[in-house]
């Protein structure tokens, strides 16, 4: 071995040694701070696109309104929405549209919406992640425990969900049986802080694909940046329906409308190197 051929080889370890340092370094800074944990959940939000997927806006055109790959709802028997506040275009829609009953959750607000030639079932009754009943009399149960009691177990579902922060731990305690059942889940998260959300995300994503990342413009904040909101709908699609397109960057979707049209409107092309973008 000549001498430069030596020094070629020790520059190209020192190269390697200092890319793995900052590797180490990188995964404990989105360990144990909190603008990297932040980072992390941000990154496994990152959309994917699929090759069988055909967006449509489903209720309001602002707030209360989300966006499913319509073509991919065939199998669809029943629908669940949860979070409802009097009023549920997004249950109404899926209702008259697929010809099946929408059962409607909520316990803050026992208001019943109205859909002419829509099939809608209101439950006074809140999701969580166990039973249990507060003090002022308001009835929260398990995902498991309604569509069992509604005669859905087993059925493919289609399920929006939008209930203040109780997502968290419905989803951390919602059982694989449940998520098998569901075709497509249109939620919005609420907060960025809790490492906790990246496990739920991820929990998820052994089932589902990410098609679609919404920032709530009525929660735009500079204190969680990265996230330019700390409230953002995702669309979920289950893998036993959608087919990853790897060649193609997921896009953002024209059909997403600010949830305040009034207000500024905080969206981001939120960057993550490529690789990640057409893995997951």
């Amino acid at each position: 071995m000549t001498r430069q051929t030596r020094w070629l080889a020790l520059l190209i370890l020192v190269l390697l040694g200092g890319v793995a340092l900052a590797a180490v370094a990188r995964a404990r800074w989105y360990r144990t701070t909190p603008v990297g944990q932040r980072q992390a959940l941000l990154e496994a939000l990152q959309p994917v696109a699929l090759a069988n997927c055909e967006l449509k806006r489903f209720g309001e055109p602002f707030d209360g309104g989300y966006v499913l790959c319509a073509n991919l709802l065939n199998d669809v028997r029943s629908a669940y929405s949860y979070g409802i506040s009097g009023y549920d275009g997004w249950g109404c829609d899926i209702s008259r549209q697929l010809k099946v009953k929408v059962h409607e959750y909520d316990c803050f607000n026992v208001q019943r919406p109205v859909c002419d030639g829509g099939a809608l079932m209101f439950h006074p009754e809140c999701v969580a992640g166990a039973r249990s009943t507060d003090s002022d009399g308001r009835v929260f149960d398990t995902p498991e425990a309604q569509i069992a009691r509604n005669g859905d177990a087993g059925r493919y579902l289609v399920m929006k969900m939008d209930v203040e922060g109780a997502e968290w731990d419905t989803l951390t305690q919602s059982s694989d049986a449940v998520l098998d059942q569901i075709d497509q889940l249109a939620i919005e998260f609420h907060g960025v802080k809790e490492p906790r959300f990246l496990e739920v995300v991820q929990k998820l994503k052994r089932k589902f694909y990410i098609v679609n990342l919404h920032f709530n413009n009525y929660s735009c904040a500079r204190s969680v940046r990265p996230f330019p909101a700390w409230a953002y709908e995702v669309l979920f699609v289950s893998k036993r329906v959608g087919t990853l397109d790897r060649a193609t960057r997921a896009q953002f979707s024209p059909l997403n409308a600010p949830n305040k049209p009034t207000a500024y409107d905080c969206q981001i092309p939120a960057w993550v190197p490529w690789f990640k973008t057409i893995t997951r």
